[in-house]
């Protein structure tokens, strides 16, 4: 889920992006382009629907579900981090707010500039603009940021982004502020200074200050558990209701001073999410577009079975929004139990995966391509590699063989929990692996509830199927996230679902970060992929599109690349404000 620094590395990362998609996930742009004049899906592909916005009236999200987290110390899924970085506070550094490989580009946000490395990028430096306030117009400071990124360590708020634990000088063992507690890295010289000292050298450092990890959060407001009802807003609205479950309302925030924000246009006075909708409800009424629907965008993606009512209507598909996710969606296999533990059963799983079915699930070709490594194409120039080989139907045959050479000719039964929305990837993953006697019961989760069920480690399924975006394209915030084992945790944990602990990949992973040739790191990368997918911890299945249909009234409309294709809501509003309450 993140990026920029040193010139070098920013020049080699800018290359990388105008090779692929930026940030958080995604397909290949070679494909991208071969579809764009066949494939319908893609015909706004890096543009933004609407025009310019006019400044007013009320913007509705329809959403199937509540938020996982808006507190910024644990917001750590695409669209939260999106939605919460957009509109409630702002960090040390930020994405532009334009679509395509633009949108992979840092700029300054509370900070002055991009951070100044020193000690061979050992220490971070970042000055704060002038005049910052909060809601209530009490002064933004760099202790507030501080606060924010030691109270990431509290057991009792788990689930958000580990940049800090994994790179902190003396971060082993912190638990947070309470009791006084501070973390001595993190120094604050003045209201305005904000220094980091690393532990190893870490020439990305300003990509991972776009995380909600780098927000700001007054002590004097910080309520525990609970500030993820309330977060105190420093960027443009603030939150006027939230109902769990229900409903938020932003209003806009007084304080923000737009002098001091680059990105966020800030168009709607209101922002209304609507939770609690039935997937296809929703897709209904954005298809009809009707009354205050017109002013209203998805919170999440196009279910498969709509699809073709929009591809086949030149209105609504003028409206669609399909930009690649460039996050890897994976079958993760839980590598410390059985029969998990034993890599025949692991890789009989690879074998027995059917990904065409997956992919139909996912809603076909015209919105994915099937995963043939581990980490998004975006990442090296477009293209992913394919060590396995495996058949994209899978192979039935080899996997019943390993099965017998595991000692269970017969099969085994296990669970998969997967989203309630991709009950009908579950529905593929199951018939596919039955093929080979692997016997699968579904069980389905609330989204909002999805990745703190999975990140129970002692209480979760053996099978999950989830998946992962680069924070910004560097191997180095792919497979370290899911693939290092001295990051599990047994609560709220993240992105190494199927906790996997391989000395020999941990001590690759150690000797590639340590590399100052970003080129020779890249390749590096993406051979410990091949490495790390013969030991088969995870299935790869589908590269996702993010489908997204919009209101007739939405203007600067874009999906984020760098937010997983999300729409950014820094620039979206509304084309005729007048007609939002109708």
């Amino acid at each position: 889920m993140d990026k920029r620094t040193c010139t070098v590395l920013a020049a080699a990362l800018v290359a990388t992006l105008a090779l692929g998609t930026a940030g958080c996930s995604g397909g290949s742009r070679s494909d991208d382009n071969r579809g764009r004049g066949t494939n319908p899906a893609l015909a706004n592909q890096g543009a933004v629907i609407g025009g310019t916005p006019t400044k007013g009236g009320t913007l509705t999200v329809l959403s199937n579900q509540d938020f996982t987290h808006l507190d910024p110390a644990r917001n750590w899924v695409m669209g939260d981090m999106d939605f919460g970085t957009r509109l409630l506070y702002r960090t040390l550094v930020t994405y532009r707010a334009a679509p395509a490989a633009a949108g992979g580009e840092l700029t300054p946000d509370l900070a002055e500039d991009l951070g100044t490395s020193s000690n061979g990028a050992r220490t971070w430096t970042f000055r704060l603009k002038k005049g910052l306030k909060y809601e209530d117009g009490s002064p933004i400071t760099a202790h507030d940021i501080k606060y924010n990124v030691e109270r990431s360590f509290s057991p009792d708020l788990p689930g958000g982004p580990d940049y800090a634990a994994r790179y902190l000088a003396g971060a082993e063992g912190y638990r947070g502020p309470a009791k006084g507690k501070r973390l001595d890295s993190v120094k604050v010289p003045d209201d305005h200074t904000i220094v980091f000292e690393l532990r190893k050298p870490f020439a990305e450092f300003s990509y991972a200050t776009v995380l909600p990890t780098f927000a700001p959060v007054p002590k004097s407001r910080d309520t525990g558990p609970r500030y993820d009802n309330r977060p105190f807003s420093s960027g443009p609205y603030r939150i006027e209701t939230y109902a769990r479950d229900k409903q938020l309302v932003l209003v806009r925030n007084p304080y923000w001073d737009p002098e001091s924000d680059t990105v966020r246009k800030a168009y709607p006075d209101r922002i209304v999410v609507t939770m609690g909708l039935k997937g296809n409800q929703i897709d209904d009424r954005l298809i009809a577009s009707s009354g205050a629907d017109a002013s209203a965008v998805p919170w999440g993606k196009l279910r498969p079975e709509s699809t073709p009512k929009v591809i086949t209507k030149a209105d609504a598909r003028a409206r669609l929004l399909a930009e690649s996710t460039n996050c890897t969606e994976m079958l993760q296999m839980h590598t410390g139990r059985a029969p998990f533990d034993d890599v025949k059963v692991r890789q009989a799983v690879q074998y027995a995966l059917d990904r065409e079915a997956v992919l139909t699930a996912s809603g076909g070709p015209a919105l994915g391509e099937p995963a043939t490594a581990l980490m998004p194409g975006s990442l090296f120039g477009g293209k992913q590699s394919d060590t396995l080989r495996i058949p994209l139907t899978g192979d039935v045959a080899e996997a019943e063989r390993l099965l017998e050479e595991a000692g269970r000719p017969d099969g085994f039964a296990t669970d998969l929990t997967v989203s309630n929305g991709d009950k009908g990837v579950g529905e593929a993953i199951q018939q596919s692996l039955g093929r080979a006697g692997i016997k699968v019961t579904i069980e389905t989760v609330d989204p909002s509830a999805f990745y703190d069920t999975i990140g129970d480690t002692r209480n979760r399924t053996d099978l999950v199927y989830t998946g992962w975006c680069p924070d910004y394209p560097s191997g180095s915030t792919f497979l370290p996230f899911v693939f290092d084992g001295r990051y599990i945790k047994e609560k709220g944990n993240s992105g190494n679902h199927s906790l996997f602990r391989d000395r020999e990949t941990m001590r690759r992973m150690d000797e590639i970060a340590a590399m100052t040739d970003v080129r020779q790191a890249a390749k590096a990368w993406q051979d410990l992929d091949g490495r790390i997918l013969a030991k088969a911890p995870t299935a790869p299945a589908v590269i996702e599109r993010m489908p997204l249909l919009l209101g007739t009234n939405i203007a600067g409309a874009f999906g984020h690349t760098s937010f997983g294709g999300q729409i950014d809501y820094a620039t979206v509003g509304l084309k005729d404000p007048s007609q939002s309450g109708r």
